[in-house]
């Protein structure tokens, strides 16, 4: 994708405001030097390799080919740019304020943000029109990260192979399937609040079984609480159905060794809370939290998710999903806290999910990782108004 940036240059096209050749060269040559950390994109034979941060056929569709990779090479297309065009004389600039922390992208039905050091994206009413390998995850996932990947089911069987990743899944077997949103019924971006305060949101509806409804509204961050967003979602299930609200995965290594992270250690920066229990004693009670004391993880930055809804008439619990190996685009081994419940047949229930992420980065302290975690945002005030009436 970034080989666009660099053919705005070839086309000798003219930048629009606030745009700059300095914040264009900027976007190109930091894409370039990320992708020169990741040294498993190579074969030992030196090609590259069908996957994205690593050899990882999972992610492949049947359009796919050895050569498909190199695509990759359009993003070389700066390269044909005249030596004395601004894209090579203007220094590299960062945005800045110069592009909106926080921009409506109504055609798309997208919201996205730059609060906190997080540059993700929102997202509801996208779906493949043909089969795609993954597609629920690659195109229904309610947010996209640039610094947490998304993820795709390697198997079908349990939470840690379909890898719900910013994803809400239902089973109706006592978790051995789950669905998720894949294609809704309406989506809209809408405002709430009032007069010039009003907050921009995504509201999708969907069925992830013909009896079940679910009415999802995304809110983005707010200054206050930067690295937090929110989901909010109404059910009402025709079925008893089992619930799963995940959130960013992140990477399950510890830096030391590589093996599974541990308990979070506040003197080495990393681990979880609560402990990562694996994928076959589940019942384990050091393994779960109350919903509003929620789970984290810590490893490349730290994420996390807390129920926020009143705990006394939900009642959910968290918990860390150890997701399968190669589930992940960019990690090989990922980890996603997660918020687990069960709703009975006949119910009406109204989650409220918040969404914890805070990437590593330049200048960012691994001390400082969680320094937001413990200040999650209230429910907005016209929200609580919608889940009273």
């Amino acid at each position: 994708m970034v080989s666009f940036w660099g053919a705005l240059a070839y086309a000798g096209a003219e930048l629009p405001e606030p745009l700059t050749w300095g914040m264009v060269k900027g976007v190109v040559l930091r894409h370039l030097r990320w992708w020169q950390t990741q040294p498993d994109i190579w074969s030992p034979s030196g090609t590259l390799t069908i996957g994205y941060s690593y050899p990882n056929i999972q992610m492949a569709e049947n359009y796919n080919s050895p050569g498909s990779p190199y695509w990759a090479c359009l993003a070389f297309i700066c390269l044909a740019v005249p030596a004395d065009h601004p894209f090579w004389t203007s220094e590299e600039q960062l945005p800045g304020d110069a592009i909106p922390k926080i921009k409506e992208l109504p055609q798309p039905g997208h919201i996205a943000s730059y609060l906190g050091n997080h540059c993700m994206l929102l997202s509801s009413g996208q779906a493949c029109s043909y089969p795609m390998k993954g597609t629920h995850a690659k195109y229904g996932s309610f947010a996209y990260s640039s610094a947490y990947a998304y993820s795709v089911p390697p198997g079908l069987f349990t939470l840690e192979q379909y890898a719900l990743a910013s994803q809400l899944g239902f089973s109706d077997d006592g978790g051995e399937y789950w669905k998720t949103r894949r294609k809704s019924e309406y989506a809209g971006l809408e405002h709430r609040g009032s007069g010039g305060a009003a907050t921009p949101v995504l509201v999708s509806v969907w069925k992830p079984f013909p009896d079940v409804t679910v009415r999802t509204t995304l809110i983005p961050p707010d200054p206050g609480t930067a690295n937090w967003h929110l989901r909010a979602h109404r059910i009402e299930a025709g079925r008893e159905v089992m619930t799963a609200d995940g959130s960013f995965a992140i990477a399950n290594q510890r830096a030391l060794d590589g093996r599974y992270l541990d308990p979070y250690d506040a003197s080495s920066g990393e681990g979880t809370y609560p402990r990562i229990i694996g994928n076959y004693d589940l019942n384990t009670p050091d393994g779960w939290s109350a919903g509003k004391e929620g789970a984290f993880a810590v490893s490349k930055g730290a994420v996390g998710i807390r129920a926020l809804e009143d705990e006394a008439a939900v009642g959910r619990a968290a918990n860390l999903v150890n997701a399968d190996p190669n589930s992940n685009l960019v990690e090989s081994r990922t980890v996603i806290p997660t918020l687990q419940h069960t709703i009975e047949k006949g119910q009406t229930v109204w989650y409220v999910s918040g969404i914890y992420a805070r990437p590593s980065g330049e200048g960012v302290p691994k001390e400082m990782y969680l320094d937001g975690w413990d200040n999650p945002p209230q429910i907005p005030v016209w929200l609580k108004a919608e889940m009273e009436t």
